[in-house]
């Protein structure tokens, strides 16, 4: 099938930064052109189409609706054009840029990440780790590990798992406050007790009424700090047991009890939609899932579906 005819494509340029704008100086300054130059190109793909794509009144100039129905399409367009050519470039560099939340990231995933480096030499691997939702249109990350409900506008986001947390402390303090059941749970010191999640948890472990806590208590930016706060003897903390296989299963941590609180959100592996089939990408994600797969008998089964 051929091409349809376009209208030269300077021109097309000239009207997308003018619109953009709504002004055809800075449009100039920004095209490295004069403003004589701009006027000229809007007036000829006007002639070309024969339409006004601008209402020019009193020296300035502001979209026709011929305008404003083209301008969205054309800037797209052009977004999408600058997408690629930057992804060829990111495509080629051999550095996989990787943001992931705090804890996951201080966690699992640091404890894993050295046996994708060994699988795929030729890669280096960068890793940054905080709570921020990551603007891939303003920085060279690749891939993040992100908790929330999915559907992000212009990403492909992958599930991984269910978010789940459950009371995790110290076998000394277990054995200190002799904690036998759930509700023995209201009358010691509780990381974050003001924290919905924390009725979330009784209410899913049969303990219907939760009095307000004794005291406000500590709360702490991440897991990573939970951790070492309940370690040191201090509390008993909402953590997610996956993220801290190797504490508990070395008797640093313990978990009292079986019941798992699911808060509705879910951890996702995200990446910009043209950017399927990216090597580097496909990889790592492959690579994930196999690491998650290892894991998999470790948890209930439906926390491995995504939410309905």
């Amino acid at each position: 099938m051929a091409m349809p005819k376009l209208p030269p494509l300077a021109a097309i340029r000239t009207f997308e930064a003018a619109g953009r704008l709504q002004n055809f100086s800075r449009a100039a300054e920004e095209l490295g052109l004069t403003q004589a130059a701009v006027s000229y190109q809007v007036r000829q793909l006007e002639d070309r189409l024969g339409r006004a794509l601008f209402v020019r009144e009193k020296g300035r100039v502001r979209l026709s609706e011929t305008g404003q129905r083209l301008l969205p399409a054309i800037s797209g367009a052009f977004g999408a054009m600058g997408d690629a050519f930057a992804a060829l470039g990111n495509d080629e560099a051999d550095v996989l840029t990787i943001s992931a939340m705090t804890t996951f990231g201080g966690t699992w995933l640091s404890a894993r990440i050295g046996g994708f480096q060994l699988a795929y030499p030729d890669l280096a691997v960068r890793m940054l780790m905080n709570n921020d939702l990551v603007d891939f249109n303003a920085t060279n990350v690749d891939v993040a590990i992100r908790v929330g409900r999915g559907g992000w506008s212009g990403l492909r986001a992958d599930f991984l798992y269910r978010s789940h947390v459950t009371p995790i402390c110290a076998q000394a303090f277990l054995d200190a406050n002799h904690i036998a059941a759930p509700a023995d749970l209201l009358n010691v010191d509780r990381l974050a007790p003001n924290d919905p999640w924390w009725a979330g948890w009784f209410a899913a472990a049969g303990v219907a009424t939760v009095p307000p806590p004794r005291r406000s208590g500590i709360e702490l930016d991440s897991q990573l700090q939970e951790a070492s706060a309940v370690q040191s003897g201090y509390g008993i903390a909402l953590m997610t047991p996956l993220l801290w296989r190797a504490e508990l299963d070395a008797g640093r941590l313990v978990q009292p009890f079986d019941t798992l609180y699911q808060p509705g959100t879910s951890h996702y592996l995200v990446h910009r939609e043209n950017r399927v089939g990216v090597r580097k990408i496909e990889r790592f994600r492959e690579w994930l899932y196999a690491e998650l797969e290892k894991d998999r008998h470790r948890l209930p089964d439906e926390l491995w579906e995504p939410l309905g």
